[in-house]
């Protein structure tokens, strides 16, 4: 299928929305136990949609995976991954070059030894958090495409949150080679609406 990646026009940021950051943890990234491919270089986007947000005193969300060390998702426990930021470890920290304010939410997921986590709600305080917030609209962006982004914004979506797909923030894992394209076709479809950094003004 084509993605149609039908966009809005320039964005103007107010109360109500928030950014979401999923998973720019090291185990992701170049020599981790489970780099996305590229996934180092959406962390300056990133870092600009960070600067938006802050700039304007909007709520930033940070997701981490944050495993036990017999986590079910991973190979030795009939899971599809290889170990990977397990709670505490060097792997699960976030990047270095991933420049998080201090205000920032910290939103750990995958803490459950018998449940995958994908989506940032599976832990169950997010929700209340945003609503907390007043959040309204959610920007979401990060690794990756096929899991972590594509069942927050799923559940997001299911919420009724307005969700806007950070397009140029976002790289897949792409086990099957076309899984990070029909992630973002399935989150368009669906009603997120995909935007890059040049539209917020």
């Amino acid at each position: 299928m084509t993605n149609k990646r039908k966009s809005t026009d320039q964005i103007e940021l107010g109360k109500g929305d928030a950014l979401l950051i999923s998973d720019i943890q090291n185990d992701f990234l170049p020599d981790g136990s489970l780099a996305v491919q590229e996934g180092e270089r959406i962390i300056p986007v990133l870092n600009g949609y960070i600067d938006r947000f802050s700039n304007r005193q909007l709520p930033v969300f940070a997701t981490r995976d944050w495993h036990p060390a017999n986590h079910c998702s991973f190979i030795r426990q009939g899971g599809p991954w290889p170990e990977h930021c397990i709670a505490g470890s060097k792997g699960a920290e976030f990047s270095a070059d991933l420049h998080l304010p201090v205000s920032a939410y910290i939103i750990s997921k995958g803490t459950d030894v018998e449940r995958e986590g994908y989506s940032s709600f599976s832990n169950r305080t997010f929700k209340q958090q945003l609503d907390n917030a007043g959040v309204c609209r959610l920007f979401v962006g990060g690794l990756a495409t096929d899991y972590c982004v594509l069942n927050t914004v799923r559940d997001a979506l299911n919420y009724h949150f307005n969700v806007f797909l950070l397009i140029d923030a976002i790289r897949a894992v792409n086990v099957q080679k076309q899984d990070g394209e029909n992630a973002i076709n399935e989150m368009i479809e669906k009603g997120a609406i995909p935007i890059t950094l040049s539209m917020i003004r």
